[in-house]
């Protein structure tokens, strides 16, 4: 890749297909130069910056190919850095590879996945963190993964690890100053003010390290675990709240043997249910089987979904529900009291009455009938508004959603918090030095400012080509 860096690329930027139009994309130094040979319209040199043309490509035997749009992005306000020419042409799959392959004729290289935005990063426009984000804002699925994604790729991310940066620079700067004053006995730095800095920066790390949690919940789907007793309607419930059969209803106990897994977006926000096996006693061995990964995705969930039948035994309820609740800890839990349609008005003051009682401050309680759609609305409004997404509230704050991030800022913490337990016992401070700078190299990892080849292809190598 580095030895190719001086080719100039093309690739179909839009998606694979027929469509409306296409978008074929070309950077490099001699963009202009390349094009000009295939392009009947207004002279390219001549064009202004961020300007869009019309005219006509024709293949090296001076056949017209196609009326196309040309718009050109000039060097250094462009995506990549370099000059830029995009060709919006008609979305016949033909028309797309017969100008590709006159780009080619031309001297242009075909792209690789994600090299335009690696030419990007390379050329400074844009640091990894936010070349990243442009992968994830492409794959975004929901109002809450796009909103991360795009504030990832303006910076946020990128100013918050600059920030702490500048500050571990301070930090080691006047601890190795000390270090060439050594035999002055001279001290720099005021140990309790380094101490105090160090805690400042392990709590953001650590902070930013934190919202993995909720981050890839989003990204990935909100894990949502339905559970309860055999016919209690989870199977209803799942093929409603996805607007499909997607799970087999039979009134037979314990039809639903294993799990089954299905994403919608509510909201603005993916989720992603998970029906599973009935909860009984049982002697059956796969039924068995079933109920054991049962409680193995109600602890995997971030959100459980505890269905209900209204006309149960108050005692089997109170009995399960001791159990479920014991292995939610921090999860949130919305209890859901199902078939209310087949209660009279007692029985249903006295399952609210009771359920207040059973849940109270552990979770929500919801009333419906999954088979009428009796109180699923109040259901959904429910679920985009519960405690698992609380702290993406705020569009401006950042949200870890990255597997290779979160592993740095593991591994800074871990050097932070060495070089805090350092300080506290007075070690010499060429050891701080080494933690802090340790600290330093993880958060750079992050944005690019230390990585190698061997990262770099791996991360780029997922973007889709032309992008």
């Amino acid at each position: 890749m580095i030895n190719q860096l001086e080719d100039t690329i093309c690739a179909i930027s839009t998606a694979p297909g027929i469509g409306g139009i296409a978008v074929i994309r070309i950077s490099g130094k001699q963009a202009i130069e390349y094009v000009s040979q295939c392009w009947q319209g207004a002279d390219i040199n001549a064009m202004k910056s961020h300007t869009a043309h019309l005219g006509r490509i024709a293949d090296k035997d001076g056949s017209i190919l196609d009326e196309v749009v040309l718009t050109l992005f000039r060097n250094p306000h462009s995506f990549t850095g370099e000059d830029v020419i995009e060709i919006a042409c008609h979305g016949s799959t033909w028309i797309q590879q017969q100008i590709i392959n006159t780009l080619i004729d031309c001297g242009c290289r075909p792209a690789t996945g994600g090299e335009f935005t690696r030419r990007a990063y390379t050329n400074g426009r844009m640091d990894l963190s936010q070349a990243e984000a442009v992968a994830d804002l492409i794959a975004s699925s929901s109002r809450a993964s796009h909103r991360i994604a795009f504030n990832q790729m303006r910076g946020a991310f990128s100013r918050e690890l600059s920030s702490l940066r500048e500050k571990l620079l301070e930090f080691v700067s006047l601890i190795e100053l000390e270090l060439d004053f050594t035999e002055e006995d001279v001290e720099f730095a005021d140990r309790s003010r380094l101490l105090d800095l160090a805690n400042v920066i392990k709590s953001t790390v650590d902070s930013l390290a934190g919202s993995f949690a909720v981050g890839n919940a989003i990204k990935n789907g909100i894990p949502c675990a339905i559970v309860g007793e055999t016919n209690a309607g989870k199977s209803t419930l799942l093929n409603h709240l996805l607007r499909d059969d997607r799970a087999l209803v039979s009134d037979i106990h314990g039809t639903t043997r294993d799990v089954i897994e299905d994403t919608i977006t509510i909201g603005g926000t993916l989720f992603r249910f998970i029906d599973t096996a009935g909860i009984r006693k049982t002697d059956d061995t796969i039924e068995s089987m079933g109920i054991e990964r049962t409680f193995k995705k109600l602890d995997e969930a971030r959100l459980v979904l505890w269905v209900i039948d209204a006309n149960s035994d108050f005692a089997d309820i109170e009995e399960l529900g001791n159990r479920i609740l014991e292995l939610v800890n921090e999860k949130t839990l919305i209890a859901i009291v199902n078939k209310i349609d087949t209660l009279d008005t007692d029985r249903r003051k006295d399952i609210e009455s009771f359920m207040t009682g059973l849940i109270g401050e552990k979770g929500t309680t919801a009333y419906i009938s999954a088979k009428n759609g009796v109180g699923t609305d109040t259901l959904e409004r429910i679920l985009t508004k519960s405690l698992v997404l609380a702290d993406t509230d705020d569009a401006n704050q950042v949200i870890v959603t990255n597997a290779r991030h979160y592993e740095a800022l593991l591994h800074a913490s871990e050097a932070i918090t060495r070089a805090i337990d350092g300080l506290s016992a007075g070690i010499s401070g060429d050891f701080v030095s080494q933690d802090i700078r340790e600290c330093m190299h993880y958060l750079g990892e992050i944005t690019g400012e230390i990585s190698t080849d061997e990262i770099l292809g791996s991360i780029f190598s997922r973007f889709c080509i032309g992008k």
